[in-house]
């Protein structure tokens, strides 16, 4: 029991709880009952007790209270941690997904041990160095997959019905942080960040050189989907458009020393060169950083749906045995003084979700050139872009992995495709996968035939059904889900998907954004304002 007790005390200790007087008893009160409850499970319960798997979900349990980024890194899921920060970790390589009662090979990355040893899309995973797959989740086939570099392991998966051995091993794993640059038109350049890690600013950098060098007089950032990393990365990276000395964030909490002041610390790379940034709603963090900052300094358009709204800054303390824990300590707030965090998890009641900020307390604020901005909801674009909701059956389609069963099918029945950049299903291509969707069990229904349903309940109390029956039957059989008819009607946004999985087949993470340069609709925007010069400027008040 005196491990536990240490264990425990070094733990709070180490992140300063007993340094607030207000909560010193409490905490120390706390610590002792703890202690005292470890120690009566190990002499009195039933059956034996794993202690660290207790200790570790009492952990993340507690810290589960405070918000969803103050996370403890037990020691056996280090690597999850050097990932956050790196972007590299122990394994071989490639993206899984759930796949009925298996977990499949999504991706292999290219050049890494997955796809070397011959690993392809739709790999169903059936044992890891003997230990059987079946009914395991993605995370628990992740962990059986990462290990240092250099281990070997044996991986059995069925292909195609038939069963099949690799045997290699483990590698340094390296996850782009640019997966693709290139110019998209007419000299703009496009580059893709994924992701803030130690080697994003660096990566960014040679792409923008490059780019340069290919007569590259526009540029286009997109931060779509990336959910943040290293806060000093963001500084560098926006370092690159603007003038040395120039206060790029600021970090606020509750311990005054903690805070901090970020500005540009090094000679910019081109002050004048147009930028156009791209956000989502998964453009979180680091990524606001960079386009909070640059939108409030007028240096660059921004495009896009409102960004996540994460405003709070973390910082990782070691702890004993190897272990990590990555804490809260700060907002943060770009140039203007405004905070993008758009959820309050301090006000909340114990197990209740956290509420966002109420409009009233939200604040304007004034970029450089004097444009309204505000506070408590993420980054919101210059120019929005509205994207239509994907209808039921392909979000069906999506959910019951009908895309990446066909996608892997296709992949099996044609040996090559064309570029990723021109890629088009034939009508008879897309007329056979209406069979094969046919073929399957589809079930699901339309928001309109849900509406209709309320209305008729609504009509009923209310006694008006009786002279309506005949007007809602006739609604009701247009409005119907019809697997064949719908099958036709959202063919556009269907293409869409199931084309880029199949690009993904032959071409992996550089063909995805390749063929997205066709039909997307934020970039189709961000060429648009880029080519016309007068728009970009009044967009940014000059």
């Amino acid at each position: 029991m005196n491990k536990i007790i240490v264990f425990s005390f070094s733990f709070f200790l180490s992140i300063g709880f007993v340094q607030s007087q207000n909560n010193g008893f409490e905490t120390i009160k706390s610590l002792e009952l703890t202690d005292q409850i470890y120690e009566h499970l190990e002499k009195y319960y039933v059956d034996d007790v794993n202690i660290g798997t207790l200790s570790k979900n009492a952990i993340d349990a507690m810290l589960k209270e405070l918000d969803p980024y103050t996370v403890y890194y037990h020691e056996s899921n280090i690597e999850d941690y050097r990932l956050m920060t790196t972007g590299q970790y122990g394994g071989i390589g490639a993206l899984i997904r759930k796949v009925g009662d298996y977990v499949c090979i999504s991706e292999p990355y290219e050049g890494n041990p997955a796809l070397e040893a011959g690993l392809m899309a739709g790999d169903k995973i059936l044992s890891v160095d003997g230990k059987n797959m079946k009914d395991k989740s993605s995370t628990e086939v992740s962990t059986a997959l990462k290990g240092p570099k250099g281990t070997e392991l044996i991986i059995k998966v069925d292909r195609n019905g038939e069963e099949r051995i690799f045997k290699f091993e483990r590698d340094e794993i390296k996850l782009l942080d640019v997966p693709y640059s290139g110019v998209v038109k007419d000299g703009i350049g496009y580059i893709k960040l994924n992701s803030f890690t130690r080697t994003a600013s660096q990566e960014v950098i040679k792409s923008f050189n490059t780019l340069k060098q290919q007569g590259m007089k526009e540029l286009i950032l997109d931060l779509r989907g990336n959910g943040g990393g290293l806060l000093i990365e963001a500084v560098k990276i926006v370092n690159m458009f603007v003038e040395k000395d120039q206060t790029v964030v600021t970090t606020k909490g509750r311990v005054e020393d903690e805070n901090r002041t970020y500005k540009t610390m090094g000679d910019p790379m081109d002050l004048n060169i147009p930028l156009v940034v791209l956000v989502n709603e998964n453009s979180a963090s680091a990524s606001e950083i960079v386009s909070g900052s640059l939108q409030d300094l007028d240096r660059a358009v921004v495009i896009g749906t409102t960004s996540y709204g994460k405003g709070l800054v973390q910082r990782t303390y070691d702890l004993d045995y190897g272990s990590k824990v990555k804490l809260t300590i700060a907002k943060y707030y770009t140039p203007s003084g405004r905070c993008v965090q758009r959820l309050e998890y301090y006000d909340k009641v114990e197990g209740e979700r956290a509420e966002e900020i109420p409009d009233s307390l939200i604040k304007v604020f004034y970029t450089l050139n004097g444009r309204e901005v505000i506070d408590g909801r993420g980054i919101e674009p210059d120019v929005k872009i509205e994207l239509d909701d994907l209808s039921r059956l392909t979000a069906t389609l999506f959910s019951k992995n009908i895309f990446f069963d066909y996608a892997t099918k296709y992949f099996y029945e044609n040996n090559k495709i064309t570029s990723a950049d021109k890629f088009k299903l034939s009508k008879g291509e897309y007329d056979a996968f209406k069979d094969y969707v046919l073929s399957k069990e589809i079930t699901y229904s339309t928001a309109s035939e849900e509406k209709l349903k309320q209305m008729k309940e609504t009509a009923e109390k209310e006694g008006f059904y009786d002279g309506i029956e005949k007007e809602y039957e006739a609604l009701m059989t247009k409005v119907h889900p019809s697997t064949e008819r719908d099958l036709d009607k959202f063919e556009k946004e269907i293409r869409i998907i199931l084309e880029n999985e199949i690009v993904s087949r032959y071409y992996y993470q550089t063909g995805r954004a390749q063929y997205n340069f066709q039909d997307d609709s934020y970039i189709n925007k961000a060429v648009e304002v880029l080519m016309n010069k007068s728009t970009y400027n009044n967009i940014l008040g000059y």
